[in-house]
């Protein structure tokens, strides 16, 4: 990747702000932190509380906003945009292209692949790859090395399957997903009859669907749903981070963000555009609404109401929560107080 400065100004859409004319001719190598960044890098401000680095850092330039004051940094040079987090992410998705490129087309020798599979163009399949009988695998996929691929397997289009990813028989993928190191797609979901002294288990013979343009963090997993031509859901767009865990028939909807080690037990529906903080625990068979937004550590026990803002345990208003937290706080400091007055009062 070797690109100046202009170049760059013009792939995201910013203003470039030179101490010198010839410097935009100067290649740039990568993209790095305000305090690491090399003199062939360059960098971004994306909060304002790392302003300070601006006048030290040794980036060949900076990805600033517009509200900054650049006129104060006369040996700096800059790149001026809307919105300095969304250049970076333009800027990277070059680097990540550029990285993909180097996996190559074709199938390693070393991979085993059933009969009446069905791969399309352009595909990549590493080493000890399994795909098993009845599967099919969509154009321009990356299949890393020893991912299994059960029976009966439908895989999109511009996917990219990283190593040592399970998909268990039977689930569907759409295109353009990401699933990364260690995901587990269709296991088995968590179902037990107790009788007498014994726990009997409830075989799981549903299915896991996952939409378009879904990704999901290392060892994550999505179990199979119970009943045949049942299903466990993921719908379009939606991120999940690392260490998640969604049960069984959970149904999750379009655009929501699931952040680390989330519990979804099973049976339970979560709408579009909902963000979900990390290490929130959510009960089973229940309804949450659409755009909602749930605060980290969170426990979810009942049916959530659309476009709301909650966080804490038990779950309350986000501005309540924080009231709670205040409050939590000063009770080493109201108990001794109480206590005086009891005194007093000789209870």
């Amino acid at each position: 990747m070797k690109l100046t400065l202009k170049e760059i100004a013009n792939i995201v859409n910013g203003k470039l702000f030179l101490q010198s004319e010839s410097n935009d001719n100067f290649l740039v190598n990568g993209i790095n932190t305000l305090e690491t960044a090399k003199e062939d890098e360059i960098t971004f401000l994306g909060n304002d509380k790392y302003l300070h680095f601006l006048k030290d850092t040794k980036a060949l330039a900076i990805l600033v906003s517009k509200e900054i004051d650049i006129s104060k940094y006369k040996n700096k040079n800059f790149i001026v945009v809307d919105n300095p987090q969304l250049a970076c992410s333009k800027f990277l998705d070059i680097i990540y292209e550029e990285k993909l490129s180097k996996i190559k087309v074709g199938i390693s020798p070393k991979a085993t692949i059933e009969e009446n599979v069905k791969l399309g163009k352009n595909i990549s399949i590493g080493h000890n790859v399994i795909i098993e009988e009845g599967s099919k695998v969509g154009d321009n996929t990356k299949i890393l090395a020893n991912v299994y691929i059960g029976q009966n397997v439908s895989i999109g289009k511009n996917c990219i399957i990283y190593p040592n990813v399970t998909i268990r028989e039977d689930s569907k993928i759409g295109d353009d997903c990401i699933l990364n190191p260690g995901v587990v797609i269709g296991g088995e979901g968590f179902g037990f009859v107790p009788v007498g002294n014994k726990i009997l288990k409830k075989p799981q013979l549903g299915y896991v669907e996952i939409g378009n343009n879904v990704e999901l963090g290392a060892n994550t997993t999505v179990d199979r749903a119970t009943l045949s031509n049942t299903t466990t859901y993921i719908g379009d767009n939606t991120k999940i981070d690392n260490l998640v865990m969604i049960a069984h028939n959970v149904h999750i909807g379009k655009n929501s963000i699931i952040v680390a080690q989330v519990g979804v037990a099973g049976s339970t529906k979560i709408g579009d555009k909902v963000t979900i903080g990390g290490q929130v625990g959510i009960v089973g068979h229940i309804t949450i609404g659409n755009n909602i937004m749930i605060g980290a550590k969170s426990g979810i026990m009942h049916d959530l109401k659309d476009n709301q803002i909650l966080a804490g345990y038990p779950l309350q208003s986000y501005r309540n929560h924080l009231m709670s937290l205040a409050i939590i706080k000063k009770l080493p400091e109201m108990y001794q107080q109480l206590k005086k007055i009891l005194k007093k009062l000789n209870m």
